[in-house]
């Protein structure tokens, strides 16, 4: 019975910017707990690599893979479409595919912002909806919208990103409620600087990585699998009892402020 709390087998779970980073991160750590992973992302290559690497770790594993842009409407009923077809609905949602640019408030052209929270807010507000049938043919059944420290407070990136990672939060927490009576928890985490390609060429300046150290008290930059363990918590039996929370992982950052 313990054991069981700590696992996912017979589950699918559908994970988006499932290619590099934490998406990919994300699919590793649910494939070894014995989940069936479906992975979407734009790059077809980098998906492709990532499902062969993925299975040449774990060779008993299901993974699945589909190019799409979660940004993009039409793909995203697509996607769905996708995961309907697999049969026997769906256990996990991680909305995961985002995307930043950094600029001051007035530089902002009005397809760019907007592009930011398509990409980062409304996107995984579609999605959950759509797959909301899905998720509700089980008796307990997770979402994990990956937020961000950005969104809790202010990180020196552009405004449009932390404003819809806040406005991803505050979703969580409404989904949450709403969706309690169906069985479907909904939770998001909030990661800090994480290694990745996407955070290497900030952290390429050594200045600018001093600074954000001192404001770190764990003193390090994350890494993507540890995002990827705080997601797979929120999607095991173990967390049965835990909806509507944004987790924090951040080497304490947030205690801190930059």
């Amino acid at each position: 019975m313990h054991s069981q709390r700590w696992r996912l087998d017979g589950q699918r779970a559908l994970v988006t910017g499932g290619s590099a980073g934490i998406g990919r991160a994300i699919a590793r750590e649910l494939l070894g707990f014995g989940a069936e992973v479906l992975i979407v992302a734009r790059d077809g290559d980098a998906l492709e690599a990532t499902r062969d690497e993925l299975l040449d770790e774990q060779p008993d594993g299901v993974v699945r893979a589909m190019i799409g842009d979660v940004a993009d409407e039409e793909q995203r009923r697509e996607i769905l479409d996708w995961v309907e077809d697999q049969g026997d609905g769906l256990h996990i949602l991680v909305n995961n595919a985002g995307a930043n640019l950094p600029r001051p408030a007035t530089e902002y052209a009005e397809n760019e912002w907007r592009g930011i929270f398509e990409g980062n807010l409304f996107a995984a507000f579609e999605l959950a909806r759509y797959a909301h049938p899905l998720l509700a043919e089980h008796p307990s059944s997770s979402i994990v919208n990956v937020g961000s420290v950005s969104g809790l407070t202010h990180v020196r990136t552009g405004a449009p990103y932390g404003m819809s990672k806040a406005a991803l939060h505050q979703m969580t927490r409404n989904l949450a409620v709403e969706w309690a009576e169906d069985g479907i928890r909904v939770n998001a985490v909030a990661p800090w600087y994480i290694r990745t390609r996407r955070t290497s060429g900030a952290l390429a300046d050594p200045d600018y990585l001093d600074e954000v150290l001192l404001r770190t008290p764990l003193g390090r930059i994350g890494e993507p699998e540890e995002v990827a363990a705080a997601v797979a918590f929120l999607c095991l039996p173990a967390s049965a009892y835990v909806t509507g929370e944004c987790i924090a992982v951040d080497g304490g950052f947030l205690r801190y402020g930059f």
